[in-house]
């Protein structure tokens, strides 16, 4: 039975590891948060961080707690019997993650609020946090970025005033994960010419994958240097469509010969969203 759980977890997770090379999401873990209070609500922060990025359709994410349980399985397997090594997974492979969230909890403020007798007529909460960007790779570590949210209205238990405190920080959130990991995707089609130059494209990616009609981005040529990418702007194109779920078409504005002639020569080219 445990050897099934184990088979059913590792499916699951290489059929994330696998979407994310076929979609080029970045694969963004979020470890447990440290904190500066003891609360028992503080957990519902990185759950709110998990929904928001989870939501943006912009990453593969890792979540601590599936994390923890696929990482006490792979340890398991190491040490049965049955089981030979040709048949051990690689952990780092399976739990891969480009990038982990780091977060700190500074203040998880729960207060009741009375009637004018003692009793209680409900609860507000408010919650200040940090959030780091951890370079898996190299260890590089991003600035802090601090959030605080607004003070919640008057709630019925102090599970959701906390809920409902965070819910104000959404906005914040999602502008962060936007300019921190910008969608980056690759021209699949040449879809029409005009005068030996490119002026729409078919790029991979569509609404599963978070664009959204009007979305501009830059195309970049990658050279290798010293064994590092290089990228270098040729143009810039303006997505027009969304194309189902995989798919967007792009009206190019800028760099459409260069574009058809690379493109035709394969090299590699990638789309870099731009973010306002």
């Amino acid at each position: 039975m445990r050897n099934l759980n184990f088979l059913l977890l590792f499916c699951l997770v290489n059929s994330l590891v696998g979407y994310s090379q076929a979609a080029t999401k970045p694969v963004l873990g979020v470890a447990a948060f440290t904190s500066e209070v003891n609360s028992k609500y503080s957990g519902a922060v990185a759950e709110k961080v998990v929904e928001v990025v989870t939501n943006s359709k912009r990453f593969t994410v890792v979540d601590r707690t599936s994390y923890d349980k696929v990482k006490q399985e792979l340890e398991f397997q190491k040490s049965e019997a049955f089981l030979d090594s040709k048949n051990t997974v690689k952990q780092d492979v399976a739990l891969a993650a480009e990038n982990m969230i780091v977060g700190n909890i500074l203040k998880m403020n729960v207060y009741s609020m009375k009637n004018a007798d003692g009793s209680v007529n409900g609860y507000k909460s408010s919650v200040a946090f940090t959030l780091k960007v951890n370079e898996v790779e190299t260890g590089r570590t991003t600035e802090a970025e601090s959030f605080q949210t607004e003070v919640s209205p008057l709630m019925l238990s102090p599970e959701s005033a906390v809920n409902e405190a965070l819910k104000s920080i959404e906005p914040k959130l999602n502008s962060y994960f936007i300019k921190t990991f910008p969608l980056t995707t690759k021209i699949s089609k040449i879809l029409s010419l005009k005068k030996e130059a490119a002026t729409t494209v078919l790029i991979a990616g569509g609404k599963d994958f978070g664009f959204k009609e009007g979305d501009k981005l830059i195309v970049e040529k990658n050279e290798m240097i010293d064994g590092k990418p290089y990228p270098s702007q040729i143009g810039e194109v303006k997505v027009v469509k969304i194309a189902g779920n995989d798919f967007s078409e792009c009206s190019v504005s800028d760099g459409g010969k260069e574009i058809l002639s690379r493109f035709n020569a394969a090299e590699k080219l990638t789309c870099k969203l731009i973010v306002k």
